[in-house]
């Protein structure tokens, strides 16, 4: 009970304002519904503007018990039923009881773990990170009272979850994961695993069968791989949340913990909203809370934007505890769907969701704004809500829509556009949680909007409670504060309040609230217990306010009108605000200034607060407390004190918000006012001057002759009040209704009972104003029901029912009542035709109701009513058949054909009730299971189109003889056919004339016509019909025999035996075949063991191999590294590298004996260049020319463009150009560098105007080369110095892992390799050897040698020379030809020599057979002679007897990736980051020149740029060196080793490509055996382009300087004169061609380019005419005279 302080009812006198004396006496017990109240806003406002004003001191807010933790705390929950308290804290779980005194603790943490690492309790799952200890922070505490059980989610082990007993928190209820049990991630990856990652959840029950189960709805941010959490993680392990989904109900029946936190239920994908990977970034949530409201849960979120973020709250269907309809469980994401919220308007937006709570109907929210610490709170009601709920989804079923948009394949944000989907009208269930058939899930484009209630920095929680109508806000701050209306209270100082705060259910004067690092109960309202006034106002109390309530009945004169009656309540909230509320129809209040004055003179204004109708109200401040009058000490608990209000001279025409009549009105009072323009203005502002208000408008225009419709009447002059009009239609009166009557513009009125019908206009009388009519007529009629179509329809609803009468409009408000309790919902409403849906029976069973209109509330008359049956719904028990048109086996029968189909497939065919979906009947018992029951009554039939059926005779003549008069017996044949068809839906036609069918079996037809046909001659077709199929398969020629008979039978009976012997045929190979089977998948299942035992043991053994290689490495002269001109060259000329390394390099002069082996020079390039001693000073000052010419860039790029144009300049002489000019160059790599990218200008502006992601894909032209070799030579310290080490390291993994299988020595197929083609498919047994070696004159010890007892001769000498030259280039290495391996057996047995071929060899097949190690016996030693040989012979016996497919030893491919893939990581790398001390600035500053190009030419797809970069630097630089390991080191590139890299190469770019691997089983195996780790590498190349473009700009100088350092550092090292020569070759070759072209260039033209060009080739040949001529060109007069004295000397 409230205790409100109630005044007796005094007297205001005044004739000009008004003066009132209020007293405050004893509190009396009144109910809330006598004082008058505003609405949620208004009070709410009222209390939030004393909450806004100086805060005092706690007054009844108090905290009454604490708790302390040591550790932050993360969660709580409050247990209605034992009143406990559970406290998630970091490492920590708290038992509290409901005063806060501890019961149990239960330490989480800290524990051992790794965010890189799978949770331990999933088996089989061993991690390669160091773990370390890490704190547990509670992620989610939810209770379930029904099981009995507390869900505790923490942060480690990848957001781990268990149950344990509400208890005792110490106790777990339900061990998981259960032993023996198969687990998955996806049931240990519940919560977040990230301290700062946000999770929310509820749990919830539902009904399925006769069973209740519970179920958790979990939301949790995605912490995976390139997150905010993980921002610099590239490892390839963490797949921590990569596939688990955002928001999942999961499974929570402790019953069944093999089950527990999955979320396969109905099916995995409609129980989870999963964002997509790539769009995971874009689209980043942060979970704020999910709540439960009526049968919805509710997710609030932020969604971070580019920009700031976006609130946004969703909303999903849970099912409820009653059973369902349907047999299927209501989906997540059927029923999904969120739109944003916004608190504000315009640039005061505040746009991050901080806190929620729910008290229906509205949803209290706190919001911050982006980058302040400005908070609000707004407040949103649930009906808008769901009102926006189903206009959107009936918006997307009738197509696209600017306002919905359907999320893309359960991904955040806006996706696909609504489709039209043909449904007519959607049931309230699908328009509250959507179907199965509708488009799911959605996502509302524009925000729901709220205007702030309150604004204050920090608000960091909210929790509201509704008393007695009133709406108390609570509001927690991040610094410590509890605040509710003026009160605050400070519960820790520097601690922010949770963001959820929590009434004790039990008592609901408690809040329960925590911070940082404790929880509190605090009191929030004592007032109860005070029984004055006094009392309960001292007590400060945060519930109940003091309301004092004065009634007036003061006959108040307000100028001179009539005297009335009217009600004014004061309302004195916390002693700060009077509000006068004005209850009645007097002049609007709005506009006028309203005066408070309290007689100590102080007057105060009074503000509108609410005017959304007649009723204002408005507050007028207290006079300050130190002018108040104070209550005597001891003489009583009330005071009285006076005040006066007055009202502004309402005289002026223009005073107040008059309207017509009012204007009127006051020239009846001796003004001389006049309306005019639609306002009050004095007369002789008023041309022309109007004596009357227009006439009023009226709605409805008709209604029943039994009155009660709701007459609208709008207009002028219609009162100032509504005792002084009366309204008339004709002479029936129309009741005016008091309470929706607005002074002089509208009123309403209830219509009268006419005895006939009659149509007139509508009278409005105006006391002492006269009378106005209506525009329009309204029309007493007598609607009447004639007929419903149709008469009856299913008991689950839905029926379009057409009702058609007369006058069926009339009235303002009509209904369809069934039984008179439920509503048909009318669709359409017209004079003659009402259409409606009706609603489903209640009770659910057949029977007849009655269908009644009823008219303004009246009851329902017998002519308006009819009689509707309900039938029962059909029982669809089968569909047959299942494989062709479709016909309905029921009590009656329903046909419908299916429709042509393309190609075979399997449909579902569904039933639709009056556009409702047929899932049976629920009630109906069928003695089925549950899959049969969910197959059968879910309304989805399977349905499968099959190929046509193949018919023929039994011979499969086309053409039957008969005879006229003798019975026709045809015999034909169906071909084999999944058609589930009867033997009544064939028949045959033989002409027009129906065969008599009978089946022998299912494959045979036999047709009979015993009967004369009913043509004697010609020829009469055989069709075979089948539903709508038909098919001619022979022609009868009337006239034949009685030997076609007996031939017809003959034929029929071989045909019968030949079945027979083709069914035993076919059951005996079907036998072999399955035995075979089972041999080969044992063989399967050996050879997966086999692969599993190699890779471990290889694996370790290359390890340790590795280990030794790395530490000769070190001792040694370390890599093999080619030298600079020796890169160079070989990069340059990869056709001729070793030529061009001899004669472009300087001379190197080698005193080795076992240096580097000569090679033949075959190239021109690389002979010595001798010209004549005449011509020699001639040709050198002509190839310096030519030098200054290529140093000038309009000659330069000339040139190179004359050349390309020309049609037999072939790629080869491009590419040659291109190199030949970067040599001839390479002492002005900043001249060179300008050169190229003019150049590739061009290049681009050919290829944008095309297709752009073309662009340097191949190396067809000069630039693209002069591109290739730029790149080698700014990329060769990096090469050198970060990359060079791990590609070392993996060309020796791949050597040694080949050489430790069998080798074939004439194919070089091994057992270990990469490429397939490499494969050995062979299953040869090979044992390993250690022997010891010594090599004369080598000056070292022996040393031991690992060889294969299968290994030849010289594969023996091969491994020997690599063991004593691995420090060593391979080019001082000796060849196996020179070498002889000679064997000492040792036991007195003398040496001998051993070969690969001998007098000892032997022959098979007629050849002989290389010698291997186990051919000479070298073992003997180790294992006896006759043993092992017999051994073998025993193994090769074996293996010959199980023959397999080659193709099963492909597994061995994945054994060598699998030992391998460490090697290749670190390759990728290094290759794939950026290393601090060496960041590589020429990729920096190529890719920042290829977005610049971009940026000019618009082009904005980031594929293109992606494809642009790709293609110049990983494809055109690091492929080549992935593939020609020669042209980085000293080392021998066998073509085994070349294949094993091509498919290393190949995963490389497939990594760097844009499009997505569609790899299937027909896919090469180079593609198949990485493809599990492209997606991995795809992501290491994004994020190197990224760190690339977040590298500082480089300036031009920056860079010129860069490239200077490079060519100074190797200056002199190549022979520019020969490159100048062999260039010159090619201007000589097309020199027409190049002066044309520097003719037609005006630069080149200006600057006489082509005469110096001339003069090159005049010189360098030594032609005396040519210099002749240029001699008498006047230009040359000056510019070359030492050139032509050159000439003639």
């Amino acid at each position: 009970m409230v205790y409100l302080c109630n005044v007796a009812k005094q007297r205001i006198r005044d004739y000009r304002g008004g003066r009132g004396v209020v007293s405050a006496r004893a509190a009396l017990a009144v109910p809330r519904a006598a004082v008058a109240c505003p609405s949620l806003p208004a009070a709410l406002l009222l209390l939030l503007l004393a909450a806004a004003s100086l805060t005092r001191a706690a007054g009844a807010l108090r905290v009454r018990q604490a708790f302390s933790s040591p550790s932050e705390t993360n969660n709580f929950a409050v247990d209605a039923t034992s009143r406990r308290v559970y406290v998630g804290a970091v490492n920590a779980l708290y038992q509290l009881s409901g005063a806060l005194a501890p019961e149990a603790e239960q330490r989480t943490g800290p524990v051992s773990d790794s965010a890189l690492c799978h949770a331990p309790q999933l088996p089989h799952a061993p991690c390669e990170h160091a773990r370390a200890l890490a704190d547990n922070h509670n992620k989610l505490l939810a209770l379930d009272g029904a099981q009995g059980v507390l869900v505790a989610c923490g942060s480690v082990h990848q957001g781990f979850c268990e149950l344990r007993s509400l208890e005792n928190v110490t106790r777990v209820a339900v061990s998981f994961p259960p032993q023996d049990a198969a687990v998955f991630p996806s049931m240990l990856n519940v919560a977040a695993n990230h301290a700062n990652a946000s999770t929310a959840g509820l749990v919830f029950r539902v009904r399925g069968g006769h069973r209740v189960s519970a179920r958790l709805l979990v939301a949790a941010t995605y912490t995976g791989a390139g997150s905010d959490f993980f921002p610099r993680n590239l490892s390839r392990e963490d797949l921590r949340f990569e596939n688990t989904p955002e928001i999942a109900i999961r499974a929570l029946d402790a019953s069944d913990p093999t089950r527990l936190f999955t979320y396969d239920i109905n099916p995995s994908e409609d129980n989870v909203l999963k964002i997509k990977q790539e769009a995971k970034a874009r689209n980043k949530l942060s979970f704020v809370r999910a709540f439960a409201e009526n049968t919805y849960a509710y997710v609030a979120m932020n969604r971070a934007k580019e920009s700031e973020p976006n609130s946004v709250l969703a909303r999903i269907c849970l099912d409820a505890e009653v059973p369902s309809k349907t047999a299927e469980a209501r989906k997540l994401t059927e029923s999904y769907v969120q739109m944003g919220l916004q608190c504000g308007a315009g640039g005061n937006v505040y746009g991050r969701l901080v806190s929620v709570f729910a008290a229906e109907p509205y949803l209290f929210a706190v919001f911050a704004r982006a980058g302040s610490r400005r908070t609000a709170l707004c407040a949103f009601r649930f009906a808008d809500v769901e009102k926006r709920i189903h206009e959107a989804r009936r918006n997307c079923s009738s197509g696209p829509n600017g306002d919905v948009r359907v999320l893309d394949s359960v991904i955040q944000g806006s996706g696909a556009e609504c489709e039209a989907k043909g449904v007519r009208h959607l049931q309230p269930e699908q328009l509250n949680c959507g179907a199965a058939h509708l488009q799911h899930p959605l996502a509302l484009q524009k925000p729901l909007r709220a205007t702030p209630l309150y604004e204050a920095p920090g608000l960091s929680s909210v929790a509201v409670e509704d008393v007695h109508n009133h709406t108390v806000v609570f509001l927690g701050t991040s610094n410590g504060w509890l605040l509710a209306n003026q009160w605050s209270l400070r519960l820790a100082a520097g601690e922010s309040v949770h963001h959820v705060m929590t009434f004790d259910p039990n008592d609901r004067n408690y809040l329960y609230l925590m911070t940082t690092h404790h929880i509190f109960r605090v009191q929030v309202a004592v007032c109860d217990q005070y029984t004055s006034c006094s009392d309960c106002l001292s007590a400060s109390d945060a519930y109940y306010i003091c309301t004092l309530v004065v009634q007036s009945n003061e006959r108040y004169q307000m100028l001179t009108e009539p005297r009335k009656k009217f009600r004014l309540t004061l309302l004195i909230f916390l002693f700060q605000n009077v509000g006068i509320l004005v209850d009645g129809s007097v002049p609007d209040l709005d506009g006028l200034d309203l005066e408070c004055d309290y007689g100590v003179g102080i007057a105060t204004v009074a503000t509108v607060h609410l005017d959304d109708g007649t009723a204002k109200i408005q507050t007028c401040p207290l006079p300050p407390a130190s002018k108040r009058p104070e209550i005597p000490f001891g003489k009583g608990d009330h005071l009285s004190f006076s005040f006066r209000f007055s009202l502004p001279d309402l005289h002026d025409c223009s005073g107040g918000d008059s309207d017509c009549s009012q204007c009127w009105g006051r020239e009846q009072q001796e003004h001389l006012c006049a309306w005019c323009e639609n306002s009050c203005r004095p007369r002789d502002q008023c041309q022309p001057i109007r004596a009357h208000c227009p006439d009023p408008t009226v709605r409805p225009l008709s209604g029943p002759l039994r009155g009660g419709t709701l007459l609208t009447v709008q207009g002028r002059n219609l009162g100032r009040k509504a005792e002084d009009v009366e309204v008339y239609i004709g002479d029936v009166p129309c009741n005016l209704v008091p309470e929706s009557y607005t002074v002089s513009v509208e009123l309403v009125c209830e219509t009268g009972a006419s005895p006939k019908p009659l149509k007139n206009k509508v009278e409005v009388r105006v006391r002492e104003n006269g009378m106005g009519h209506s525009t329009e007529a309204f029309s007493y009629v007598d609607p009447r029901l004639d007929n419903l179509i149709p008469k009856e329809g299913p008991i689950a609803g839905g029926t379009r029912l057409t009702i058609m009468g007369t006058s069926l409009e009339a009235g303002s408000a009509v209904k369809v009542k069934v039984n008179g309790t439920q509503d048909c919902g009318i669709d359409k409403l017209s004079d003659d035709i009402i259409e409606c849906w009706m609603p489903p029976a209640v009770p659910d069973h057949a029977e007849d109701v009655s269908v009644c209109v009823e008219y303004d509330g009246k009851p329902c008359e017998s002519h308006l009513s009819s009689t509707f049956s309900y039938k029962n719904n059909p029982t669809i028990s089968d569909i047959k058949p299942k494989k062709s048109y479709l016909r309905i086996q029921s009590p009656n029968l329903l046909e419908c054909p299916s429709p042509a189909a393309s190609q075979s497939q399997q449909v579902t065919a569904q039933f639709y009730l009056n556009g409702i979906l047929f899932r049976g009947e629920s009630h109906a018992s069928t003695g089925l299971d549950l899959e049969e029951e969910e197959g059968t009554h879910a309304g989805l039939f399977l349905f499968e189109y099959v190929e046509d059926p193949q018919f023929y005779t039994a011979s499969k003549e086309k053409l039957i003889k008969h005879h006229p008069g003798e019975p026709l017996l045809l015999v034909i044949n169906k071909g084999p056919s999944q058609l589930d068809l009867t033997e009544e839906e064939y028949s045959v036609m033989i002409g027009s004339d129906l065969c008599d069918i009978t089946f022998n079996n299912e494959q045979m037809i036999y047709c009979t016509i015993n009967r004369t046909l009913s043509s004697r001659t010609g020829e009469l077709p055989v069709t075979v019909r089948v539903g709508n199929f038909h098919k001619q398969i022979a022609v009868v020629q009337m006239g034949g025999s009685e030997l076609a008979i007996i031939v017809t039978v003959a034929v029929c009976c071989v045909l019968l035996l030949l079945c027979t012997v083709a069914l035993v045929v076919y059951c005996t190979k079907s036998r072999r075949a399955e035995r075979y089977w089972q041999k080969t998948l044992l063989q399967m299942e050996e050879m997966e063991s086999q692969i599993r035992e190699e890779i471990r043991k290889g694996f370790a053994e290359l390890q340790t191999d590795m280990t030794d290689l790395t530490k000769e490495l070190n001792r040694s002269q370390g890599i093999p590294f080619l030298e600079y001109k020796q890169f160079v060259t070989r990069t340059f000329f990869p056709k001729m590298c070793s030529d061009y390394e001899r004669s472009l390099v300087q001379p190197v002069y080698e005193n080795d004996p076992q240096g580097p082996r000569a090679l033949p020079e075959t190239h021109p390039l690389l002979q010595d260049w001798q010209p004549s001693n005449t011509a020699r000073p001639n040709m050198e000052e002509g190839i310096t020319l030519f030098s200054t010419l290529l140093n000038n860039k309009h000659f330069l790029i000339t040139f190179v463009h004359a050349l390309e144009q020309q049609k037999d300049f072939a790629v080869r002489d491009r590419c040659n150009l291109a190199s030949l000019l970067t040599i001839a160059l390479h002492g002005k790599l900043e001249y060179y560098t300008s050169i190229m990218k003019e150049l590739l200008v061009d290049l681009i502006d050919a290829s944008a105007s095309k297709n752009p992601k073309l662009m340097l894909r191949r190396t067809e032209s000069v630039v693209e080369k002069m591109l290739t070799n730029w790149m080698s030579i700014c990329m060769y310290s990096y090469l050198k110095e970060t990359v060079g080490e791990p590609f070392f390291l993996l060309l020796c993994a791949i050597k040694q892992q080949i050489n430790k299988g069998s080798i074939d020595a004439i194919t070089g197929k091994a057992r270990y390799t990469l490429n397939e083609e490499w494969l050995l498919r062979e299953n040869i047994e090979a044992k390993p050897l250690n022997i010891n070696v010594s090599f004369q004159g080598f000056g070292m010890d022996s040393v031991s040698v690992r060889v294969m007892n299968t290994d030849t001769i010289c594969q023996v000498k091969e491994k020997i020379l690599e063991a004593f030259y691995k420090n060593l280039p391979f080019s001082q290495w000796p060849r196996e030809e020179d070498v002889d391996l000679e064997w000492f057996p040792g036991g007195g047995c003398s040496s001998r020599i051993l070969q690969d071929l001998d007098n000892t060899s032997v022959m098979e097949d007629g050849r002989k057979k290389l010698n291997t190690v186990f051919h000479y016996k070298v073992c003997v030693s180790a294992v006896p002679l006759h043993d092992e040989l017999a051994e073998t012979k025993k193994s090769h016996r074996h293996s010959h007897r199980k023959k397999v497919l080659p193709e099963i030893y492909l597994t061995r491919l994945l054994s060598t990736k699998g030992t391998l893939q460490k090697f290749l990581d670190d390759l990728f790398q290094a290759i794939l980051s950026i290393p601090l001390e060496r960041p590589p600035l020429a990729v920096k500053y190529f890719f920042d020149f290829l977005e610049e190009q971009a940026d000019k030419r618009g082009i904005t797809d980031p594929d293109t740029l992606h494809i642009w970069k790709t293609n110049s630097l990983p494809l055109r630089f690091w492929v080549n060196i992935l593939k020609n390991p020669q042209f980085v080191f000293d080392i021998d590139k066998t073509d085994h080793m070349d294949a094993c890299l091509s498919v290393i190469a190949q995963a490389f770019i497939d990594a760097c490509s844009i499009s997505d691997l569609q790899l299937g089983k027909d896919s090469p195996t180079n593609k198949l055996l990485y493809a599990k780790e492209i997606p991995e590498y795809k992501k290491r190349v994004q994020c190197y382009y990224k760190q690339i473009q977040e590298m500082a700009p480089l300036s031009e100088q920056e860079m010129n300087a860069h490239l200077a350092e490079e060519s100074r550092k190797y200056r002199n090292e190549f022979n520019t004169n020969l490159a100048l020569t062999e260039i010159y070759k090619y201007a000589k070759r097309y020199r027409t061609q190049v002066v044309n072209a520097l003719d037609s260039n005006p630069t080149a033209r200006r600057t006489q380019l082509q005469h110096k060009f001339e003069q090159v080739i005049a010189l360098v040949e030594d032609n005396i005419y040519e210099c002749k001529r240029l001699w008498e060109s006047p230009p040359n007069l000056h510019r070359s005279g030492y050139i032509l004295l050159q000439c003639f000397s």
